[in-house]
């Protein structure tokens, strides 16, 4: 017999506009790598696909205006095509987002997730377009009104998928949130940015030389840790800021839960 409660995981929308909510930086990274040891795979499959989408759609729509190199060496081509290109993959997106999120809950995550949200596609879009828009515009600005933009704008697209927020709300909500630990998560990015700087290192120093393909090798291994490693960041931040309403399905009562039981609501 099947039984079914809402479960509450970490923290709530209402208590993260007050700013009733604490960020460990160390405990969110040790975490975030934990959770990276133990399963990588769906997300690197996820980002994969993903990649090669991209590629296929700047193909097609690059051959449309005589080429892909022809259309790169225009500015409002290239502009067009990234829009593109953003359109169809910022839903697929989405799911290795929720991957994150669902792994920081301690539930199985799969690559077939990415098509698991789709139905909230065209709000993701959306969301998607105007947080890089406003983004964009602070960097052509100032620089740093754009950094600020980029990190209370990071948790936006699930606030859309989980909470079913209106992609105005999502950016409403996340401004109201985490304008109070600003600094802690702009701290956890720039960490990752700099593990990423330096796997990319042997590649600026080898340059055309012959190590040049263990250093693209060192690269993508380093990546493939560090990928999952910024998304089960995000994971472990919305959880502890946002929180998810979970449905734990119980078929036999007198068994212990396990992961498998939890699905989101």
């Amino acid at each position: 017999m099947e039984k079914h409660s809402v479960v509450q995981v970490g923290g709530n929308v209402e208590s993260a506009v007050k700013g009733d909510y604490q960020i460990d930086v160390a405990l969110v990274l040790k975490e975030a790598w934990q959770k990276t040891q133990q399963g990588r795979q769906a997300i690197n499959i996820g980002l994969l696909f993903i990649f090669v989408l991209g590629m296929l759609v700047s193909f097609v729509v690059g051959e449309y205006f005589g080429g892909i190199e022809a259309a790169f060496k225009q500015p409002k081509v290239l502009l067009f095509i990234q829009t593109v290109v953003s359109l169809a993959i910022w839903p697929f997106l989405a799911g290795i987002e929720m991957m994150g999120v669902l792994q920081a809950v301690g539930a199985k995550t799969q690559p077939k997730l990415i098509f698991a949200f789709l139905k909230r596609g065209s709000w993701v879009v959306i969301c998607g377009l105007f947080t890089s828009l406003l983004v964009s515009v602070g960097f052509q600005l100032f620089v740093i009104p754009g950094i600020f933009l980029a990190v209370i704008f990071s948790l936006t697209i699930p606030l859309v998928v989980e909470k079913k927020f209106s992609p105005i709300k999502a950016m409403v909500v996340s401004l109201q949130a985490i304008r109070f630990q600003w600094f802690k998560l702009f701290s956890l990015y720039l960490i990752l940015l700099l593990m990423l700087f330096l796997s990319m290192l042997p590649l600026l120093f080898t340059g055309q030389s012959s190590l040049a393909f263990i250093a693209i090798v060192v690269f993508l291994f380093a990546l493939s840790y560090l990928a999952p490693l910024f998304y089960n960041v995000k994971g472990i931040l919305y959880r502890e800021i946002f929180g998810l309403t979970m449905h734990k399905m119980i078929i036999n009562p007198n068994k212990p839960s396990s992961s498998d039981d939890i699905f989101i609501a």
